[in-house]
């Protein structure tokens, strides 16, 4: 494949990719700097609860955006919660739902996992024509890859699609992928890149979320020493050029089945934006 393939294959990933969201006070100005119409991932807030994802998403839709809520397991109390989340959520017009765990500790209600709420939304009058749930291409911190396997397998019929948790490592996803389909799972894969970053913004926001994801991503990464060096030589900011670079050789193979990005822009849509919209017109 030629390398201007490869650059054609790197632009059409960031052409039409989702962009994640938190839903904090921050989450309408970060909207507006978004293109009309595209699909924003609302995350579920430990402090917040599900409402605040619900609120943002109805308010998302009523702008004309296409919001995909995550309706975290843990977050959600009993069948009669789900079922008033799914009914706002439909009413809304949400086509497109996605089912973590979710990251607390211990649930509020008698959803353990992801696989029962799963299996709980089949019995709702509410369907959804999408429905994701995660994968882990550099594993869990506190399951193994044998059990994360057995996750999958018992969570992929009720799904329509897979997004991974964020990896800066295009091999590391490549390899994940082959994995995934030499155990027999065919769904589309949504691949989590971060966005254009600043390091203490990064501090920030993990301050902001606890234990969430912005500290295991920068744990995840090739080091923390070595994340750091790579943040000073580019002036503090970090870019996924070599990431989506990285995988671009594979965006247009069926056997990999990648369907797009998903961009945690950890509520920093601006830069992110500038710097997507530079790399399609190259």
């Amino acid at each position: 494949m030629s390398l201007t393939t490869h650059a054609d294959d790197a632009s059409s990933l960031l052409v039409d990719p989702r962009f994640e969201l938190m839903p904090f006070d921050s989450f309408e100005g970060q909207m507006e700097q978004l293109p009309e119409g595209a699909e924003i991932a609302v995350t579920a807030s430990p402090q917040l609860g599900l409402d605040a994802t619900v609120e943002w998403s109805e308010k998302a839709a009523a702008r004309g955006y296409d919001p995909i809520p995550h309706l975290a397991a843990r977050y959600v109390r009993d069948a009669d919660h789900l079922d008033e989340m799914a009914g706002r959520l439909a009413d809304a017009g949400v086509t497109d739902i996605f089912v973590p765990g979710g990251d607390r500790e211990d649930p509020i209600g008698e959803f353990e996992a992801a696989h029962d709420l799963l299996v709980a939304l089949d019995d709702l009058d509410y369907s959804f024509e999408e429905v994701g749930i995660t994968g882990y291409p550099e594993g869990h911190d506190f399951l193994d890859d044998r059990t994360l396997a057995t996750a999958m397998e018992r969570k992929a019929p009720h799904a329509t699609y897979l997004t991974t948790q964020l990896c800066y490592d295009p091999e590391t996803i490549r390899r994940w992928i082959e994995g995934v389909r030499d155990r027999g799972i065919d769904l589309p894969v949504e691949v989590g890149i971060p966005g254009v970053m600043k390091y203490q913004r990064l501090l920030s926001i993990s301050q902001k979320v606890g234990v969430g994801d912005s500290v295991r991503f920068l744990r995840k990464t090739s080091g923390i020493v070595g994340f750091v060096r790579q943040l000073v030589g580019s002036r503090g900011k970090y870019t996924p050029d070599d990431l989506v670079d990285g995988l671009a050789p594979y965006a247009a193979d069926p056997d990999y089945g990648i369907r797009g990005l998903h961009i945690y822009t950890f509520n920093q849509t601006a830069d992110t934006e500038a710097w997507r919209r530079g790399r399609i017109d190259e």
